[in-house]
């Protein structure tokens, strides 16, 4: 597919074209309109009233705006009551978090949030169904989590005073058994999360290549016949030859037709529609996006979104402007209190460790320590470096239905702290913020962007095109 063919079967658009006579994919927000965007929430905890330095002048930057997004890689339920369990296949850790998290979401000013991620169904339904209920009960809306891919994929909307909001989200990394589905016959659906799924192939240099199909050649129960002369399939990879090493991805067809639809159903009912993923690709090692991205997140533009968000590889990614809409390549961790508990059984083992003599600590502290390497046997550096406790709070301003400016607030979520005590974000030091602002300076300048750093603040002004 190319970057500019719909594979919903609709003709490429131009901005400010109508689709037709329901819907249009311009912005139609009034002038003023805000929107705050953030990384992730891993929170286990209400924090609005507890002792955390510096938090409240976060709150403040998220309350004095439209809407406030953020993804919600957690679970909210009291454990006490629960009637799930924890699941065999889980998203590399059990995120569990209390009942009051989601009105102190409320308190923090969150009114939009994600719900499509790898941990969506760490607790089975029964634990995406209570945390739905929770969000609902609290008056925050959440996209991309339902009873089959219907519910999931649609758009969800917030209602402000500058303009209809819809959000709809979906994930590129999650659990096999999550992903949900439609029903088919007599066969009901299944809940879970909207998927957008990805073909992963490994490149190499063509030595590499050949002395892989020598491999495949001489397995036994490798059967000659029509295979694709410029790829070799061996133990479940597909690889390739080419000049960089690394992994490239192919969107699945069925999956970027369904999300196409939904994101054009949503804008024709809403007035700015936000389309956000969650994904790791090609790893959280990376700062840079997987190479499929950049072309999808203009398709997603070009069908109407007004702005498009990633999160998942748990640090910062550089930011685009495309026809005066944003993309972020990944906002990173907002927080990363992660005092999770009860820990499952099989996080414990997966940990080498014993239920019966250590504690749910012990296996958190020693998972962010080693990460990846207990689960995939690569990348061992888990989250340890301080770069997966800096990001930032960015703030999103709209005239004449056209970014106007943006101000990015840098954030550091105390790395040199103790276990209990960091993940909180505060506003960073002077130093700091300049640090951190240069590094995703860095990043953002292969897609063009130019942001200014004033008194610590990262600034993008509109640029006439």
């Amino acid at each position: 597919m190319d970057n500019h063919s719909h594979a919903d079967g609709h003709k490429p658009v131009q901005q400010g074209a109508d689709y037709d006579a329901v819907g249009s994919i311009a912005t139609n927000v009034a002038d003023g309109f805000t929107m705050v965007a953030v990384g992730d929430l891993l929170v286990t905890r209400p924090l609005t009233k507890g002792r955390h330095p510096g938090f409240s002048d976060i709150v403040t930057i998220l309350h004095d705006v439209d809407v406030t997004f953020g993804n919600l890689e957690t679970n909210i339920f009291d454990i006490r009551s629960f009637k799930g369990s924890p699941q065999a296949e889980f998203g590399g850790a059990y995120c569990i978090s209390v009942p009051e998290l989601a009105p102190d979401l409320k308190a923090m000013g969150f009114n939009l949030v994600s719900y499509a991620n790898n941990h969506t169904l760490d607790w089975g339904v029964e634990g995406m169904r209570e945390t739905g209920r929770l969000l609902d009960q609290n008056g925050i809306v959440y996209a991309g989590a339902g009873e089959n891919l219907a519910q999931a994929g649609a758009a969800r909307f917030v209602e402000t005073a500058r303009g209809r909001v819809a959000l709809l989200s979906f994930a590129t990394s999650f659990t096999a058994l999550s992903r949900a589905c439609d029903p088919a016959g007599e066969a009901p659906g299944r809940p879970g999360l909207n998927a957008l799924r990805l073909a992963q192939t490994i490149v190499v240099p063509p030595e590499s290549l050949e002395n892989l199909r020598r491999i495949r050649d001489a397995l036994p129960d490798f059967i000659p016949g029509s295979v694709d002369p410029n790829r070799v399939m061996l133990g479940g990879k597909t690889y390739r030859s080419g000049e960089s090493v690394g992994y490239s991805y192919e969107p699945h067809s069925d999956d970027v037709a369904n999300i196409l639809r939904n994101l054009r159903r949503g804008k024709q009912l809403s007035d700015f529609c936000i389309a956000t993923n969650h994904g790791h690709e090609p790893g959280n090692w990376s700062q840079n996006p997987p190479d499929y991205e950049q072309s999808f997140a203009h398709r997603l533009i070009d069908a109407g979104a007004d702005a498009y968000i990633v999160h998942g590889p748990h640090q910062l990614r550089g930011i685009e402007i495309y026809k005066g809409r944003p993309i972020f390549y990944s906002l990173g961790n907002f927080i990363m209190d992660d005092l999770r508990t009860p820990v499952g059984a099989d996080h414990f083992a997966a940990h080498g460790k014993d239920p019966r003599t250590d504690t749910d600590a012990e296996v958190t502290v020693d998972e962010m320590a080693v990460g990846y390497k207990m689960h995939t046997g690569c990348w061992d550096g888990g989250f340890k470096h301080p770069v997966f406790y800096e990001s930032i709070v960015a703030v999103s301003r709209f005239e004449q239905n056209k970014l106007a400016e943006m101000r990015l607030y840098p954030i550091e979520l105390g790395h040199s702290k103790r276990f209990a005590d960091r993940g909180v974000p505060r506003l960073a030091s002077a130093p700091q913020a300049n640090a951190i602002l240069e590094h995703l300076q860095k990043l953002s300048k292969p897609f063009g962007t130019q942001i200014d750093i004033e008194n610590g603040v990262g600034m993008i002004r509109a640029t006439e095109p």
